[in-house]
């Protein structure tokens, strides 16, 4: 089946793979929000009190399960009112004793009390119109009630032992859906979710985006099992529950404390990171559509690789800089702070960044020049390969010997740069040849030319010439010209026609000189000049060997 023909088909499988995955994604975001879920108040307060928080408003707060909410009085803040009454409930539940709710009237005022101890007054403010104080204390009453004897009933041994039973069987459930999960995906996807080394096997090698896309959302789903079903066990017991409640009231103080003034408005350290989030989500989804408009839609179209690959990256960036202004007014930000970054940010480029700045002109001078292309042949000093990739701030450069090389992108435009397929492929290549001094030159020729034929590394046209290029020192210089159409291919094309020439020499019996020299020696005495203060230990050398020889035996001696 035709790539874009397969397309329906892996929509089709898409949509059912969300079927079967939607559920356990929903059960496991719900598990999570759950725990942090108040009971529903009885009256009219519940919408009202939804829908906008008061921020001058406190929790009553029983085993880390938030009951109602207590705002602030004449005398004292809604915090204040708060501490004391979730330090009394949280000795009561811990307590064996029975302790009985009930509500009283001090001072014209209902108080709820727990064994005739004042706990708290409920005051108008407390409540929304329509609904009398007396009428809210019982109600909260009646929630004290519950939640004293449901603490003190998970605190109970049969109870904590039924709970780790059902954490254990939730942790199991969570490890079974996340199998299903990966057997459903590579049941419905199966050459999208092979192994990376195993993608040439499978020929799955053009389904990169296809395959980053499924696994982002296999993961996800995988992901959100786990937090649900964590965030649900850790909610069936009341210490771990108070502890989360604090820890998460912590870090809420933290992170949502407003540090960050930009405008009129005042940005926390969670706004920054939520921002940050989303700006790596969406550099990631336009990362897959850039692999997805290169691979599916571009390489469909005709026009050449290096135009395929200008196109993709002006769309992927135009879509940055757009998603992110939307991101930006989406977030809350107003564009119009940003006058005064901007102008510190392009003092910072100015001053500290100058290579990083000088990197980025030169790529975009060179996407859209386009000097080089990806797929081009280049040599930039001692280095040569094939341009795989240009981005903004450099380009990778991939070696005859397989080796990737990241080249910053100004080295094209002040180095000489040798792009063997800039405007057409076809080069020349230039290969040396000596022979004696005792051989025909035209049978050279003619073996030359013929070592060329029938190979396919070189051109027809233009055909292979031989040019004599003088009297060296030892030999008859040829150099033999040929035509390629495969710049990389240069170093294994040379070296097959010198196995071709060697060959075709040896053949016709035409001798290859190595450099050699005669030495001539004239007739008569040789004349050797020594230096002095050699000759001088020569001499004395020579007069100390014959003081020390004995003297000859004479005639007369006989």
């Amino acid at each position: 089946m035709a790539p874009l023909g397969r397309v329906p088909v892996l929509l089709s499988r898409l949509q059912r793979s969300l079927g079967l995955c939607l559920a356990p994604l929903l059960l496991g975001l719900a598990l999570a929000v759950a725990p942090g879920l108040a009971p529903a108040q009885v009256g009219p307060a519940t919408a009202a009190e939804a829908a906008e928080l008061d921020p001058g408003s406190a929790f009553v707060v029983v085993d880390g399960v938030e009951l109602f909410r207590v705002r602030s009085s004449n005398d004292y803040s809604a915090e204040q009112r708060v501490e004391a009454v979730n330090d009394v409930l949280s000795d009561t539940v811990a307590s064996n004793d029975p302790a009985e709710v009930s509500v009283v009237e001090r001072n014209g005022l209902p108080v709820i009390a727990i064994d005739d101890k004042p706990l708290l007054t409920v005051t108008r403010r407390d409540g929304p119109e329509g609904v009398s104080p007396e009428a809210l204390a019982e109600i909260w009453r009646r929630q004290l009630g519950r939640a004293i004897e449901r603490g003190r009933q998970e605190r109970q041994p049969a109870t904590v032992l039924r709970l780790v039973l059902i954490s254990l069987g939730m942790l199991l459930g969570a490890w079974i859906v996340q199998r299903l999960l990966g057997l459903a995906f590579r049941r419905l996807f199966p050459q999208a979710m092979v192994p990376p080394d195993r993608e040439a096997e499978v020929g799955a090698t053009d389904l990169q985006g296809s395959r980053l896309l499924l696994r982002f959302l296999l993961r996800t789903l995988q992901l959100a099992t786990w937090i649900g079903v964590i965030a649900r066990c850790i909610s069936l017991f009341p210490v771990s529950r108070t502890w989360l409640g604090k820890i998460r009231d912590a870090l809420a103080d933290s992170l949502a404390s407003p540090f960050l003034p930009l405008g009129e408005r005042s940005y926390s350290v969670l706004d920054i990171l939520v921002l940050i989030a989303l700006f790596l989500l969406l550099a990631k989804g336009l990362g897959v559509v850039h692999q997805l408009l290169r691979t599916r839609v571009l390489r469909y179209t005709g026009i050449g690789k290096g135009s395929q690959e200008a196109i993709a990256f002006i769309v992927q960036y135009t879509l940055l800089f757009v998603g992110s202004l939307v991101l930006l007014q989406l977030w809350g930000l107003d564009l119009s702070s940003l006058a005064l970054f901007a102008s510190v940010f392009g003092v910072a480029l100015g001053l500290g960044l100058q290579g990083i700045t000088k990197n980025f002109i030169s790529g975009l001078i060179i996407i859209f020049e386009r000097p080089i292309e990806v797929g081009d042949f280049v040599e930039i000093g001692a280095l040569q390969g094939t341009v795989q990739r240009i981005s903004l701030r450099c380009t990778e450069v991939v070696t005859l010997d397989r080796i990737a090389i990241i080249v910053p992108n100004s080295e094209f435009l002040e180095s000489q740069v040798v792009n063997w397929s800039h405007g057409s492929p076809t080069s020349r290549l230039i290969l040396p040849v000596g022979v004696a001094y005792e051989s025909d030159c035209q049978e050279v020729r003619q073996v030359l030319i013929k070592a060329c034929q029938g190979y396919g590394g070189i051109l027809s046209e233009p055909p292979p010439k031989v040019f004599f290029k003088g009297f060296g020192d030892s030999s008859l210089d040829f150099s033999l010209l040929v035509w390629i159409s495969q710049p990389m291919r240069q170093y294994e094309i040379i070296s097959d026609l010198n196995f071709r020439i060697e060959a075709a020499l040896r053949d016709h019996q035409i001798t290859i000189p190595f450099p050699q020299r005669d030495l001539h020696l004239r007739p008569g005495s040789l004349q050797l000049s020594l230096p002095p203060e050699l000759s001088d230990a020569l001499r004395r050398q020579a007069s100390s060997r014959r003081a020390s020889d004995p003297p000859a035996a004479s005639p007369e001696s006989d």
